[in-house]
């Protein structure tokens, strides 16, 4: 089976979907490998990296979409280069299908496998396949690193001969993935740290990595069965955000990470509320991908709203270009293999297996997965 890996084109992206040890894994495996020349440039892997581990390095990237059985990447692919995609391939990366249904259709019509990163269960047994996660988790480290960059103050309580300095209020909304990891940085950095999820069930987990809860008594809340928070009603959402301008208005940072698998991201930190922060305060927005969770939040740009920084910088795991193709490699390498056939040295598609049923949005002509089956969907 042949698996060609192209070199990511989207403007400022750093990150390489296959390190040379993953891409030696699936050799030995039994795997023809396929690279393209410069594919590893952006992390300091050379092409003869590649090429000592059994890759074939190419500098035609259309010949060899044309030639290959299998594609692995970490970007959604651009329409024209699915319509060099051979009938049967199969294609493996970030899709965002909820958002990009015309390319799912030309998928379709294509007839490509399609295998989206992004959906992959979160169950026991897939969570080393978990890109989402493993990505979030870096994003949220480097959402404080950035904080404290812009901060016009130091994060830990400092004793001096000029007096002591009291230590930066970091307040992390949303204690998923990234929101946990925001929290142990912004603690190991020295910040009074306090966080807010409207999931009951991860009060624990904040409180162990040294932050304080904040409580918002909302009724009814949860999660869905992938532990991701559920939508609140508009009355809650209300009631959220009067009790988190109380916690914004005393911080001296603030970090967003709250999205709804599928849907844009809710609208949490209000104009109102950002003008209620003292001036020379940050606000990191770690859902402005998605829509954003603060209003002012601009994609790709900081902005300075009455002497608040709102910064909605894209793409965060990128800047930490080595560890995030590390953990992306290593899952996109755990998900082959849990599907790879030994003895016939292929990839298999079991439509019936639960992680497929998650991630398996196109197959044989048609949109197979559940979730995206209904044009409501997205």
């Amino acid at each position: 089976m042949v698996i060609f890996v192209p070199k990511e084109t989207h403007p400022g992206e750093k990150r390489v979907p296959l390190i040379p040890d993953t891409v030696g894994k699936l050799i030995k495996k039994g795997a023809e490998v396929t690279v393209e020349t410069g594919l590893g440039a952006s992390c300091g892997y050379t092409d003869d990296a590649y090429t000592k581990v059994g890759a074939t390095v190419t500098s035609d990237r259309h010949a060899a979409f044309a030639a290959t059985d299998m594609v692995l990447r970490l970007r959604k692919p651009p329409q024209e280069e699915v319509g060099l995609l051979k009938n049967g391939c199969i294609h493996i990366s970030f899709l965002d299908p909820f958002n990009e249904r015309d390319l799912v259709e030309r998928l379709v019509q294509q007839g490509v496998s399609a295998i989206s990163m992004e959906m992959i269960p979160r169950t026991t047994k897939a969570q080393k396949m978990d890109a989402l996660s493993s990505q979030a988790n870096l994003a949220g480290y480097v959402a404080v690193v950035i904080a404290a960059e812009r901060l016009n103050k130091v994060f830990p309580m400092m004793m001096t001969p000029a007096g002591t300095l009291s230590p930066s209020r970091v307040f992390i909304i949303g204690a998923g993935v990234a929101g946990l990891q925001a929290i142990a940085t912004a603690k190991r950095l020295g910040a009074r740290v306090e966080a807010f999820d409207t999931r009951p069930v991860v009060e624990e987990q904040v409180k162990s990595l040294g932050a304080k809860f904040v409580k918002v008594d909302l009724g009814e809340t949860g999660q869905t069965k992938d532990g991701y928070a559920k939508e609140l009603t508009p009355e809650q959402q209300q009631k959220q955000r009067e009790a988190m301008a109380k916690v914004c208005a005393q911080s001296d940072v603030v970090i967003t990470t709250a999205q709804l698998f599928g849907k844009r991201a809710p609208i949490i930190v209000t104009e109102d509320m950002v003008n209620g922060m003292h001036p020379g305060s940050v606000i990191v927005d770690l859902a402005v991908e998605t829509g954003g969770n603060v209003e002012g939040a601009e994609l790709d740009k900081e902005v300075e709203v009455n002497g608040v920084k709102i910064i909605g910088l894209g793409n965060l795991p990128s800047r930490v270009a080595v560890h995030a193709s590390q953990m992306y490699s290593s899952n996109l390498g755990s998900f082959v293999e849990e599907f790879w056939d030994k003895e016939k040295k292929v990839f298999q598609i079991k439509v019936d297996d639960e992680i497929l049923k998650g991630c398996l949005v196109t197959h044989a002509g048609e949109i197979v997965n559940e979730t995206l089956k209904s044009p409501k969907s997205g």
